[in-house]
């Protein structure tokens, strides 16, 4: 039972559901608890709607290594809760590669401290001397901020497709190499294809199926022999010329159906397969395009109140979508003059 305020600190707050969030609902409203969360993952895609409105967001950022290094420094002195006991010479380069490859994270910086000097001899004066070379292996790995699950994950897709958009090559294949290292195959296969067809498009179609080609290849090789295809699929993506006509024009099109703008089918083109179609009038009057020259003829495929609405608007970023802009000029060329005979 509690009495009068309590001051409660929910570390990973995230971590908990629906249910056990919507608890803590009424103990806020009534002033029962101070709440105090702390959360690493983004707190508008994890913590109930309920549950923000009733709090305030403070997003603290990751140490920069000039904070790492004065924490550093602060731990080589402490001799009670640090390594001031030890005679430590921390080389300067070791330092800066401390600094920077924890990228932010204290708490690797100083564990990786801590095994180099307690895993590296000291020399007949007593002095620990950690190197470059000492600090890396006592480290393995730098530490990269990115889950598959998390938001730096979703920060770094993010990043990694807005740099093939911008056909920068090396920041694509920067971003690239941080998936890599954190073993999600999957999310970049299947980023890969989306940008394929999302940002490349019309543009170069054929760059699709080398990219499919080169996830099918990644998937069966695995890492690390994967990052092999899939760094030749970033470079062509990011090289390649850029057109999302086909997505603009789709969506587009699903706008207007999700906001009710349909119409009726035109009744030449409706199903005239069974008994009794004729009678309903469909089909009745369709013109068969291959039956006449150069395989198209005047009719509407559009219903009446959007006969004439145009989704698809070409770019001239590539050669194939440049072919395609001018056959579709000829389409509408040939539109125009079928409707002024028909006015004559």
């Amino acid at each position: 039972k509690m009495s009068g305020t309590v001051i409660l600190l929910l570390d990973e707050i995230h971590r908990l559901d629906k249910t056990k969030q919507d608890f803590l609902l009424p103990l806020l409203e009534s002033g029962r608890i101070v709440l105090i969360g702390a959360t690493t993952e983004n707190p508008y895609m994890n913590i109930q709607p309920a549950i923000r409105s009733r709090t305030q967001i403070f997003q603290v950022k990751p140490l920069t290594p000039d904070d790492i290094a004065s924490a550093i420094n602060r731990a080589l002195a402490d001799h009670k809760r640090g390594l001031g006991d030890y005679q430590v010479d921390l080389q300067p380069d070791a330092l800066d590669y401390l600094t920077h490859a924890t990228n932010g994270d204290l708490r690797s910086a100083l564990n990786g401290l801590e095994l180099a000097v307690l895993s590296t001899p000291a020399s007949d004066d007593g002095t620990i001397t950690i190197d470059l070379t000492t600090i890396q292996q006592s480290l393995q790995k730098p530490a990269l901020a990115g889950d598959t699950n998390g938001d730096a994950h979703y920060d770094i897709i993010s990043a990694f497709q807005k740099s093939i958009r911008g056909s920068d090559a090396d920041a694509a294949l920067h971003y690239l190499a941080r998936l890599i290292a954190i073993g999600d195959l999957n999310s970049i296969t299947r980023r890969l294809l989306v940008i394929a067809y999302e940002d490349i498009g019309l543009a170069n179609p054929a760059t699709a199926s080398r990219t499919l080609t080169a996830i099918q290849s990644a998937e069966r090789l695995g890492l690390p022999e994967g990052r092999i295809p899939l760094a030749d699929a970033v470079i062509d993506l990011c090289l390649a010329p850029k057109s999302n006509s086909g997505i603009k024009a789709i969506d587009e099109a699903l706008a207007d159906v999700e906001n009710g703008n349909a119409g009726q089918i035109p009744d030449d083109l409706r199903d005239a397969h069974y008994r009794g179609a004729k009678q309903l009038g469909h089909g009745i009057d369709y013109k068969l395009p291959h039956n006449y020259p150069n395989g198209w003829v005047a009719q509407q495929y559009l219903p009446d109140n959007l006969k004439n609405k145009h989704y698809y608007q070409p770019k001239a970023t590539g050669r194939y979508e440049a072919a395609l802009a001018q056959r579709l000029q000829q389409l509408k060329n040939w539109q125009r003059d079928a409707q002024k005979s028909k006015k004559r």
